[in-house]
């Protein structure tokens, strides 16, 4: 999809806040079904804004890549061998990272009613940027490359991530998957996409982020065809990401070994998010999209609210 208005269209200094009301006034549905969404399930959740926490002091921890010099607190380091890094409480505990596979793979849509499984998993991330905003947390999109924010500014970016964001994918799949970006230790990740890459790579990227420390949430969005395989007599099926074509005589006589192979599939991604402490739910796209955000949101505000639990001698 292309949009009037595309990054670096503007010139050089011009302000990131007009950017970013140009993204949202070019697709006006999609944000616009996001917040009517955030509102409807907001009505349920109460409130859980704060104050005062943002220059807490965390704690210390080794300097690591992706750190800068500026990061560094030359006083902690000069006692020690090593470099250190002085973490505040914002860093450590209140920042949810939100990522939306932008994969071909996530325009599928088996009906012309039905949403392709990119814009749900967009309206998904949207209304929940929303909610968390709502609530004072602050949000950043996984691999955009902003800090985390809050209010107003914080909602654009992630709509300009989205909705502006390039088509990836390529034949091995492996941009299928989200980005292995450094994150701030007890940072949470929030991961919306179909999931259908080999399963053993989805469990090591988020392998990968639990060994930093981080909490992660994975929502699966399918189309109903891709669960139910409803196709019956002769049907070729197509590829999307990959050049394969397969023609078969009755298309019904596959659907229970293709049930039994996708349940298998996320049998094996929901045991590595399992033993990892991540939460993994699944979303169709022919069903309400107010239950799987009321739920994930639940999921994020009890692990930012055990979080926040006073520590031991603290």
């Amino acid at each position: 999809m292309r949009l009037p208005f595309q990054p670096g269209a503007n010139p050089p200094g011009a302000d990131l806040r007009e950017q970013a009301d140009a993204l949202a006034e070019a697709l006006p549905p999609l944000v616009a079904e996001a917040e009517r969404i955030a509102s409807t399930v907001a009505q349920g959740v109460h409130g859980r804004r704060r104050t005062g926490m943002g220059d807490s002091f965390w704690q210390f921890r080794r300097f690591r890549e992706g750190d800068t010099a500026a990061d560094v607190d030359w006083r902690h380091s000069a006692r020690s061998r090593h470099l250190f890094v002085r973490e505040v409480e914002s860093e450590a505990a209140e920042s949810v990272w939100i990522w939306r596979d932008g994969s071909p793979s996530m325009d599928y849509a088996s009906d012309p009613l039905l949403p392709t499984k990119k814009d749900r998993a967009t309206v998904l991330a949207l209304a929940l940027a929303s909610l968390l905003i709502q609530g004072g947390e602050t949000i950043a999109p996984l691999g955009g490359g902003v800090a985390p924010s809050s209010g107003r500014t914080a909602q654009r970016r992630m709509a300009h991530a989205l909705l502006d964001a390039p088509v990836t994918g390529d034949a091995s799949g492996l941009q299928s998957l989200p980005p292995p970006e450094h994150l701030p230790r007890y940072a949470q990740v929030v991961l919306i996409g179909d999931f259908l890459s080999p399963a053993e790579d989805i469990a090591a990227r988020i392998r990968g982020y639990a060994k930093e420390g981080i909490r992660g949430h994975l929502i699966q969005v399918l189309d109903p065809a891709e669960e139910d395989l409803p196709f019956t007599g002769r049907t070729e099926f197509e590829g999307i990401e990959e050049d394969l074509h397969l023609m078969v005589g009755r298309a019904e006589r596959l659907r229970s070994a293709y049930r039994k192979r996708l349940d298998l599939h996320r049998d094996r991604i929901m045991e590595a998010a399992r033993r990892i402490d991540f939460t993994f739910a699944v979303h169709r796209t022919d069903r309400a999209p107010h239950t799987a955000l009321l739920a994930l949101y639940g999921a994020l505000s009890g692990e930012i609210d055990a979080r926040r639990a006073p520590r031991p001698g603290g």
